[in-house]
């Protein structure tokens, strides 16, 4: 649960507390933060606003609203209400022109009809309808277009990390300084998807760091192992317990990697004989293999296997974003620039 504590009128300090905390849970940490014996802080408990108002004895000092968890991104309307007193009554001058009027504080003002308001200025909300890139165009787009931009974006693995932000996405016309700063966004892509955004943002940042992720299917568990070390081992209370080489990903072995070897093939002798449900997945895993074999290539950082579907010979990787040479199977430089850009 985040809560957001208001402190004489102050900028808003958020805390956490556990979706179970009670109000004297709460207190014990507002006293703490705000250096006051939290027994001296009385609470007014609103629920049906999921607001508590928490106050000094003869002063009104505090004030927090709790605020659930948001797991979605909703379609409204853009809204208008007096800065001052907060109501809808605000009289407009003029209506907006521009995102700017909309987003920019004193750009528009009117006459607040509220008795005893002489606020003038006008502020604008919204459940966004659409959203507003943060770049000198304002450039907006729909929401059903967003989520399309989104899916695109993390289907191609071209999210962008900010160092204090995490990993976002620009402006879709491409404006420089457009990264989307409030990553909630991100919520209009479902619950499956936004998993894999998650899990996107996880493995990069494993990959940044000098990890890897375990190569034995299906597990997908990250470890970082200290740097020297050829024989790794998957930790078996979080993944599979696969013992693997660092360098060629497969099997634990001594000495050099061995070379890749071809899939069997049906010629191949059989030595045993297995049930027709295991047979037939065998075939499937023997197709799969073989396609594999004849549609990527693996990159040369970090071994996953990466398709090339037209083009140049610059390869990006999907996973770790390394820049290497499809024919080469190396890190991309003048010579392949040179030589077989194009093929």
């Amino acid at each position: 649960m985040i809560v957001f504590v208001r402190y004489n009128l102050g900028e808003e300090v958020l805390l956490e507390l556990q979706e179970e905390a009670r109000v004297s849970d709460l207190k014990e940490a507002v006293g703490t933060q705000q250096g006051v014996r939290p027994e001296l802080l009385r609470e007014n408990d609103l629920p049906e606003q999921s607001t508590v108002h928490v106050g000094e004895e003869h002063q009104t000092g505090f004030r927090l609203q709790v605020r659930q968890s948001c797991t979605s991104v909703q379609p409204g309307k853009l809204r208008v209400r007096c800065k001052t007193c907060r109501n809808t009554t605000l009289t407009l001058n003029r209506g907006p022109s521009c995102w700017d009027d909309v987003l920019l504080r004193g750009r528009i003002h009117g006459v607040c009809q509220s008795d005893g308001c002489q606020g003038n200025e006008a502020e604008f909300y919204m459940k966004p309808v659409v959203l507003v890139f943060p770049c000198s165009e304002r450039h907006v787009i729909c929401l059903p277009c967003f989520r399309g931009y989104c899916e695109v974006r993390l289907r191609e693995g071209q999210f962008v990390l900010h160092a204090e932000v995490g990993y976002t996405l620009p402006c879709a016309a491409g404006c420089a300084d457009s990264l989307i700063k409030e990553l909630h966004h991100f919520r209009i892509l479902g619950e499956e998807q936004y998993g894999r955004y998650l899990q996107f943002g996880a493995e990069r940042c494993l990959l940044l760091i000098g990890g890897l992720m375990c190569p034995s299917a299906g597990c997908g568990a990250g470890l970082v192992p200290p740097p020297g070390i050829k024989r790794l081992q998957c930790d078996p209370r979080l993944g599979c317990g696969f013992i693997f080489c660092r360098d060629c990903r497969g099997g634990a072995h001594e000495g050099a990697c061995p070379p890749t070897q071809a899939p069997p093939t049906a010629a191949d002798p059989q030595v045993f004989s297995v049930g027709e449900g295991a047979s037939q997945r065998g075939r499937w895993e023997l197709a799969s293999l073989q396609l594999l074999k004849e549609t990527t290539r693996p990159c040369p950082q970090c071994c996953a296997p990466v398709e090339r579907d037209g083009g140049c010979m610059h390869m990006s990787c999907p996973l770790c974003s390394a820049d290497w040479c499809w024919i080469c199977r190396v890190s991309w430089n003048n010579d392949c620039m040179g030589n077989h850009w194009f093929g």
